[in-house]
This record gives C-alpha cells, sequence and structure tokens, in this order.
C-alpha cells in the first residue's frame, strides 16, 4: 500500500484463526483485510493463526488488499510471526503498540509498508517521529488501549480522548502518510457505529478499522463523497477561473478547486 494509492476506506480485521471468517472475508467490500494475528486470537492458537494466514494469503483474496496484524514489538510471539510473513505478497504489516520508532526495527526486514497503530500516552507524543518514518504508510488509531492507558471511565466516550485522536491525525498529515480511525466496539449499535464513522471522516481520518462484516458497507458509505458533496465538487471546478473568485455565496480560490478535484477524483476510485 503506498501514499500515491487511494487510501482503503473500511479496513476489517480478521481472526486468522477463524477459518470461517477468514473464507467469508473473500466476498466482503472491505477496502483492506487485516489478518490478526495479535488481539483476535487466544494465545494458545497462535501458531494455528499463523498456518492458517499463510495459507489463506497464498490462495490469494483476487481484488483486495491484505495486511497482516503482527504481535508487538517485544513480543516472544512477534519473530514467528515475521517468520510466517516472509514470502507472502502483502500490501501492508499492521504492528501494533508502536511507543517509538525502534519498535519498527523488527518489522522492516519484510520490506513491507508499516501502518503503525498508536494507542498509548506515549506513541502520543511520538506520533510525529513514527509517522515520518520511511517505512511507515499510516497511523491508526488505537483507541480501545489509549482509553485503557489514560484510565477513561467509560472507553466509549471519545470526547475525552479528543485531543489525542487529533495529533494522531496531525502527525500522518505533517508527514504525508494516512490516518485510520479506531474501532467501534458495540456490535448491535448501527446508528452509533455511522455516526461515529462520519465523524471520523469530519475529524480527518481517511477509513476507519471495523470488527465485523456489518460493519463494512455503512463506513464505505461514512467515507465515501455523498451525491451532494460530488455535485457542488462539479459545480465549483466548473465554475473555478483561477484565482480568488466569488462561488455561490462564498469566496474561492485555488486551494478550493484542488480540493474539489481531489473529491471527484475519490468519487471516480
Amino acid at each position: 500500500m503506498t501514499t500515491d494509492a487511494a487510501p482503503p476506506r473500511s479496513l476489517l480485521y480478521v481472526p486468522g484463526s477463524n477459518a470461517r471468517a477468514l473464507e467469508k472475508a473473500r466476498g466482503l467490500a472491505a477496502d483492506l483485510l487485516i489478518i490478526d494475528l495479535e488481539d483476535a486470537v487466544p494465545a494458545d492458537r497462535k501458531i494455528e493463526a499463523r498456518e492458517a494466514m499463510r495459507r489463506a494469503v497464498e490462495a490469494g483474496y483476487p481484488g483486495k488488499r491484505i495486511a497482516v496484524r503482527v504481535n508487538a514489538s517485544g513480543s516472544w510471539e512477534q519473530e514467528a510471526d515475521i517468520t510466517a510473513l516472509y514470502g507472502l505478497a502483502l500490501d501492508a504489516v499492521v504492528l501494533p503498540k508502536v511507543d517509538a520508532v525502534a519498535d519498527l526495527d523488527p518489522v522492516r526486514v519484510l520490506g513491507v509498508p508499516i501502518l503503525a497503530m498508536i494507542e498509548t500516552p506515549v506513541a502520543i507524543y511520538a506520533a510525529r517521529g513514527i509517522a515520518s518514518d520511511p517505512a511507515v504508510v499510516g497511523l491508526i488509531a488505537g483507541l480501545n488501549d489509549l482509553a485503557h492507558e489514560l484510565k477513561l471511565p467509560d472507553g466509549m466516550d471519545r470526547s475525552a480522548m479528543s485531543v489525542a485522536i487529533q495529533t494522531i491525525v496531525l502527525a500522518a498529515r505533517a508527514a504525508g502518510v494516512r490516518a485510520f480511525d479506531g474501532v467501534y466496539n458495540a456490535l448491535d449499535d448501527a446508528a452509533g457505529f455511522a455516526a461515529e464513522a462520519a465523524e471520523g471522516r469530519r475529524l480527518g481520518f481517511d477509513g476507519k478499522t471495523l470488527i465485523h462484516p456489518s460493519q463494512v458497507d455503512p463506513c464505505n458509505a461514512a467515507f465515501a463523497p455523498s451525491a451532494r458533496q460530488i455535485a457542488e465538487a462539479e459545480a465549483l471546478v466548473a465554475a473555478a477561473t483561477g484565482g480568488a473568485q466569488r462561488h455561490e455565496g462564498r469566496m474561492i480560490e485555488d486551494m478550493h478547486v484542488a480540493a474539489a478535484r481531489a473529491l471527484l477524483e475519490r468519487a471516480g476510485r
């Protein structure tokens, strides 16, 4: 996955130890499948998950981008995870609990773009340096762990993490890489998910990580331009003559035209 390609809107975690989920993922509309060897896999099934992950990736997921989440640097499982990834065609490796640039080092040997998870207060302060590393193509907000580390009484209250969330987006944008929102835990709350996905888009995230197939379609909708936005962008581009000018009651300049063209390109993709 490169930063000049269209960013994935929906990034779905698929447990490496769940054969049914690995197969079902082939028919889902997720932009990026993240086969998970970390949190979604019980400790006594790690070996099984690595083997299943490798079989699944070698079999292929036509038309889909594929990443694998390995265990964190410093864990005794990570070396085995990295060994299992050698020779596989992956779009990215997802590395959890990246607190410093040095945490990236064990994964560099794969030569695969890294999506670094920012999950602790230490990581928030280090986010700009992490995002600027040449191996990193994006940051993922690990908000469950962050809420725990911050000792928040209500982990679902994103407003309590607003500074941290915006710091992740700022660090990514300053480094010219992607930024992806954290997961939404309440599987049966469709309205709540839609609201959080829309909020993530407003905050500047490129997409959102997901934990259930039911979240894929509403996520794609939330991060895709609406029909109204497309029409407005088309009208703005058509009206633009260069420099500052009045358009439909507001002042526009080249920056607004560039943003409208980018929206139309995203809609076309």
